[in-house]
């Protein structure tokens, strides 16, 4: 193999990216790496973090009016929005920082400069000419607007972190989590807020009681769910964006979000000057490996368009560094991966749904749905829980869980590990619960609500697959 400058150079300071060149530099590999933008990608700039940071300070706002419930005597005078961002920006900019100072820690050699390619082991780095055995291009993706006339009228979710203020008037276009995701916080914060759709429900791909539960959930605390239509014209007015609908009908607001997906963040790296095959929305096809076409070039994470998950990309980027310098080949599986959707209330979910588990063959399903102590008490609309199980008839093996509620998150990781255990309904339901808690629900559900997967099958329970 010829001399290069590195062993591995990194193309992007994400998630994927900066774990997998610590651990390979780790391994003793001689390691680059290039990020253009800011360190820690995505999800920590403009993505998980900041945002989970909002959707605490929305859920701070409905608990101070219920805290009446409960015998507290709390005034509510508003919310700062500046104070909010502040926080906000402030924790962003320390957790970005952590990233670098990693990525120097392990002894890698860090550009802040947009990497090209020049050819299949050489890229422009700033202008400086770097070669490198290995390369991987972890550079994650960009959100996109639609193509509608007055597009540019339109915010993306980065938008949402630059806002010097609280719009008051909100049409999120799109139901993906993001979309939801975005909704839920900017009305918990004081918004007037419409999610417009094209489908019949929201989060195409979840679970459809999880769908169902979440319309309901959204519309009981005041949010619009406008399904069934899709935007076809912004125009700017004086004072207002006026958004103009399939149905013909318009609405003023302060702010539309396009909340209508990402694309891979491919444009302009030189990839053809490497050889490396592109798809046609951008993706980098990969095999198992995560290999491109050309045996010495990776990508990982979100450029792959797989599963776009921060840690899915991290677990990719660990294992690869594994595999590459580690001397341990090993993958990182896609299956039965957990996530939430931090709505209010949140969702979250791993493996199976019922419509997945059911075209398999003969599927039980056990569902639950209630009311969790703290709102019998508080009295607060749209805050019930749904769990589901979804267990093969067969082997009673639980193939998915499933759930929007209280701490629906921080339950489910746990849930997780049986699910990826492959344990069975059985091992629930020897399982002791702890009182008194939403959890116990997933150890308690006994009555088989309905079979899916037979063609005979009865569509009972709260909202057939």
């Amino acid at each position: 193999m010829a001399q290069h400058d590195f062993d591995l150079f990194v193309i992007g300071g994400g998630s994927a990216g900066v774990r997998l060149a610590r651990i390979a530099a780790g391994h003793g590999a001689k390691v680059a790496v290039a990020e253009e933008r800011f360190w820690g990608g995505t999800c920590v700039n403009v993505g998980c973090v900041p945002k989970k940071i909002m959707v605490n300070a929305a859920e701070y706002g409905m608990w101070a009016e219920d805290a009446a419930a409960f015998g507290w005597n709390i005034e509510n005078h508003g919310h700062d929005w500046a104070r909010l961002a502040a926080a906000r920006d402030a924790e962003v900019a320390r957790l970005s920082g952590i990233y670098g100072r990693m990525l120097a820690g392990a002894g890698c050699t860090v550009f802040d400069a947009r990497a090209t390619f020049l050819d299949p082991h050489t890229l422009d780095v700033g202008g400086k000419r770097v070669t490198a055995s290995r390369i991987v291009v972890a550079t994650g993706g960009w959100a996109t607007k639609l193509d509608i006339p007055g597009a540019e009228l339109g915010l993306i979710s980065d938008d949402l972190f630059t806002l010097k203020a609280l719009p008051k008037r909100v049409a999120v276009i799109g139901s993906g989590y993001i979309g939801l995701e975005f909704a839920c916080l900017l009305r918990g914060l004081g918004a007037e807020v419409e999610v417009i759709f094209r489908g019949d429900l929201p989060l195409r791909g979840f679970d459809r009681d999880i769908r169902a539960s979440v319309m309901e959930a959204m519309t009981a605390q005041g949010i619009t769910m406008t399904s069934g239509t899709k935007p076809v014209r912004l125009s700017k007015m004086e004072d207002c964006t006026l958004l103009t609908l399939s149905t013909d009908f318009t609405r003023e607001v302060d702010a539309v979000f396009f909340c209508t997906g990402r694309e891979p963040n491919t444009r302009g790296l030189g990839l053809e000057k490497a050889g490396v095959s592109v798809a046609a929305n951008g993706a980098i096809p990969v095999d198992a490996e995560h290999a491109t076409n050309v045996a010495h070039i990776f990508a990982i994470g979100d450029v792959t368009d797989r599963l776009n998950l921060t840690p899915m990309a991290t677990a990719v980027g660990h294992a690869l560094a594994d595999t590459l310098f580690g001397k341990n080949p090993r993958k990182a599986s896609y299956e039965n991966v957990p996530t939430a959707v931090f709505t209010s209330p949140p969702i979250a979910t791993v493996g199976l749904t019922e419509a997945e588990a059911a075209s398999r063959g003969p599927t039980d399903i056990y569902v639950t749905h209630f009311t969790p102590m703290r709102h019998t008490i508080s009295k607060r609309e749209g805050r019930k829980t749904l769990m589901k199980l979804v267990v093969d008839q067969a082997s009673q093996r639980v193939l998915g869980a499933h759930m929007l509620g209280e701490d629906a998150a921080e339950i489910m990781q746990g849930i997780g590990i049986a699910v990826v255990m492959g344990a069975t309904k059985a091992d629930f339901d020897r399982t002791i619960g702890i009182h008194p808690t939403a959890a116990e629900e997933f150890v308690t559900l006994r009555t088989r609500t309905r079979v899916a997967g037979v063609e005979e099958a009865p569509a009972h329970g709260y909202a057939a697959e």
